[in-house]
């Protein structure tokens, strides 16, 4: 074969040397600071300060104990009274009004404190430590995106991967069905490769993927530092365990929430959690005493808690194994752990009854006591989304006042944490007394692994970080506090803490979140000597009036450097963004049109089709016998779904978990293409008012219902819209979870819309297109 190598000026070229310098090192990343150590955050929700054994609770938390008595225990550590808000405030490092997150995500409002937009001058601890040699990670509830984002067509840069994050694998929302939740894997909706009735439940598989990830991690690039955030959907409602975590509390809180209060109180004390002489708060007004429940109450409210508190423990037992993970790996004590006992108190929404079916309360609804005991054997299970009584979250607050929302009261925003770094922190099994706020993590983390404050992140200046690091109180117990003032509001409760006094007024009830509202001048303002009242027992607002005056005027000047004004009270009505006036992917839209691949929107990227008038048409071909979901929306416990059994069409319509309104055809369709269509016609009149619904085959009526009350302002946090199968929970009984795929073909689904609040106009019944007939 002849030698085709080009030959200039008599030279073979290929045998001379290359030109290229391969003693020279390969570029390679930024390395982080020699020794740093691993970081990792452990967040728990909607866990109130007595409730884990770690801090006197009755639910037993062996890891909690385990890292405690590892490293320390904060007594006076604090969040905001809210999830988004926390979350926003733990990752940033500033306070929540001060990027946006003035509230949750889905109450957003235009105002610069709750518009719910993280700017790029707060940059993320996922940013930082990403940009300075770390692996980073995030792991289950997010919750900071503004919901008009969560879909797949973006945009991504407020998602976990846009901020700071090389890995995501959880949900976006506020909560999530542990038997049948919709993921995410980065930016691509995943779904669970086993059913609750083969073992799956998802904090098991949040941990398991935690565990995977930093395995691989270390395997590939053990020189490479991580920072892993494990944050739990557990033990946010719905309470969703396994049977047998359940029973292993049956009887323990027969004797009820003022008794546990007491008796966790008593603990507390031996443990040093609380100053011996620490008095229980006084209790809520409007709740009831166990003594004051009949016995059907007092078995219904037991169960509750016995399913919340086995809950708990089963979360905590999920993060031992990621725990266990890193001692195999041998990185355990290279490894600085913060472990968060919750993102604020104990929730209080369930009511005084508790419910199961937390979005009846969360439209104004009590739940059915005698309905709930018929069904406690079924409490945790796929059939029911439940949250105890106000009652046992002011136990699980214990020894403090209020609950969740509350930001005025400590019930609300006082948390344990428990740190541990084996190879950082000498002390071991010690308590810190020293006051900070969940805004101080991040700066913690910058000082134990030797970063400095960023003065920009990805090109943009930041803005100053607003936490103080506490890790000068990790080997000096008596170290002076270095966080002395720190404001709260939320959903206008609001307070102040300085030098030791602390004055707040409580403006709402966490379980009236419907038209609540009262005029703010009204609210009474307390105060207390956190000092020698540890737990808001004694209100000094008459001895020191001159005192409270100064609060509140400081109150006043943090709420206008941290942008918490103006106050909104609004808690369900927000979550409408008509209402709240946030940005509307569809507004002044009348019609939209769908492929049959579409879905997993969120409620805020669905068509809004609550409390309007409304035409569904779908263009359809089918085969005799066709069964499965042609649209969905929500799922067992609110939302309604167009499908198919044996080739019926069937329309239904969930309220809240509570009436299931059914219109059925009375034959299969014909084989071949029709126009399938579902006429809404609203009554007109407030939100939530009833309506009427006709089917329609092809421009004929084959079916009508009433439906009495609709769905005023969501059908669920952690359930999406679809075409072509109801993803989740289903809607209805008719068909299968998550296996109820359409069967036959469905070209498109047309929805057209009248306006909000009034009946159905002459223009809006023309609007079927009927193609088939």
């Amino acid at each position: 074969m002849p030698d085709l190598t080009p030959n200039r000026g008599g030279r073979d070229r290929s045998r001379l040397p290359l030109d290229v310098d391969t003693t020279q090192r390969p570029i390679a990343p930024v390395a982080a600071p020699e020794g740093a150590p691993h970081v990792v955050v452990i967040l728990v929700d909607d866990m109130g300060f007595g409730a884990s054994s770690a801090y006197g609770g009755p639910c037993e938390m062996p890891t909690a104990e385990r890292l405690s008595d590892d490293g320390l225990r904060y007594s006076r550590f604090h969040v905001t009274s809210l999830c988004s808000p926390t979350r926003q405030a733990l990752l940033t490092g500033r306070n929540h009004h001060s990027v946006g997150m003035g509230v949750t995500s889905e109450m957003s409002t235009p105002e610069p404190g709750y518009h719910g937009y993280r700017p790029a001058s707060a940059g993320t601890v996922g940013q930082i430590l990403g940009g300075n040699g770390y692996s980073t990670a995030a792991f289950g509830k997010w919750h900071q995106t503004p919901p008009v984002e969560v879909s797949t067509a973006g945009p991504f840069h407020r998602w976990p991967i846009g901020e700071g994050f090389d890995f995501f694998y959880g949900f976006m929302g506020a909560e999530m069905n542990h038997w049948y939740p919709q993921l995410y894997q980065g930016r691509h909706p995943i779904e669970p490769a086993k059913l609750p009735e083969e073992g799956y439940h998802l904090t098991e598989d949040l941990v398991d993927r935690a565990i995977d990830w930093v395995t691989n991690q270390q395997a590939i690039t053990p020189d490479r530092p991580f920072f892993t955030y494990l944050a739990l959907g557990a033990t946010h409602a719905p309470f969703h365990v396994a049977p047998e975590w359940r029973e292993k509390y049956a009887g323990r809180f027969d004797a009820g929430w003022d008794a546990q209060r007491e008796a966790t109180l008593a603990r507390q004390k031996e443990l040093g959690i609380v100053p011996e002489d620490a008095e229980l708060a006084p209790w809520a007004e409007g709740v009831p005493h166990w003594d004051e429940l009949d016995e059907t109450e007092r078995r219904v409210a037991a169960r509750f808690m016995e399913t919340y508190a086995g809950f708990a423990e089963h979360a905590d037992v999920q993060v031992g194994r990621f725990v266990d993970a890193l001692e195999e790996l041998g990185v355990l004590d290279d490894t600085l752990i913060f472990y968060l006992l919750g993102d604020n108190g104990a929730s209080g929404e369930g009511g005084p009854r508790g419910t199961m079916r937390e979005h009846l309360v969360g439209h104004g609804i009590q739940d059915d006591t005698a309905d709930m005991a018929a069904r406690l054997d079924s409490l945790g299970d796929p059939t029911t989304y439940p949250i105890y009584p106000v009652g046992w979250a002011l136990a699980m607050n214990t020894p403090y006042p209020w609950t969740k929302q509350i930001a005025s009261h400590l019930g609300g925003t006082r948390d344990g944490m428990v740190v541990r770094w084996g190879n950082g922190i000498e002390a071991r099994g010690e308590i810190r007394h020293q006051w900070h706020h969940v805004i101080d993590v991040l700066p913690t983390i910058l000082e134990a692994t030797g970063l400095p404050e960023p003065v920009s992140v990805d090109g943009t200046p930041q803005q100053p970080i607003e936490g103080t690091s506490l890790r000068y109180t990790f080997d000096d117990a008596g170290a002076a506090d270095r966080r002395t003032t720190q404001y709260f509001e939320m959903i206008g409760n609001r307070g102040v803490y300085h030098e030791g006094w602390l004055a707040g007024t409580r403006h709402g009830v966490p379980w009236e979140m419907v038209d609540s509202s009262r005029p703010f001048e009204d609210d009474v303002w307390e105060l207390y000597d956190l000092d020698t009242d540890w737990t808001q027992a004694r209100d000094l607002a008459e001895q020191h009036p001159e005192r409270l005056r100064a609060l509140r005027a400081r109150f006043e000047v943090e709420a206008a450097r941290y942008k918490v004004l103006p106050l909104d009270d609004r808690v369900t009505e927000r979550e409408n963004p008509e209402v709240a006036g946030r940005l509307d992917l569809h507004v002044g839209r009348t019609s939209m049109s769908f492929g049959p691949r579409v879905g997993r929107l969120t409620e805020e990227a669905a068509p809004n089709v609550k409390n309007r008038s409304h035409v569904v048409t779908a263009d359809l071909e089918v085969v005799t016998g066709t069964d499965g979901v042609v649209v969905a929306q929500g799922g067992r416990f609110g939302g309604w779904s167009l499908y198919l059994v044996g080739g019926v069409p069937t329309y239904a319509y969930n309220f809240v978990g509570r009436d299931l309104t059914v219109v059925r055809a009375s034959g299969p369709l014909e084989p071949g293409r029709h126009d399938l269509v579902v006429r809404f016609d609203y009554d007109g009149g407030p939100p939530g008012s009833g309506a009427s619904v006709a089917l329609e085959v092809d421009g004929e009526t084959i079916g009508s219902g009433r439906i009495p009350v609709t769905t005023a302002y969501y059908f669920a946090f952690d359930e999406t819209f679809n075409v072509g199968v109801d993803r989740g929970s289903p809607v209805v009984d008719d068909y299968r979870p998550v296996h109820n795929e359409f069967q036959g073909l469905i070209h498109r689904v047309r929805f057209d819309l009248g306006p909000v609040g009034e009946p159905p106009s002459e223009e809006l019944r023309a609007r079927a297109h009927y193609t088939h007939q």
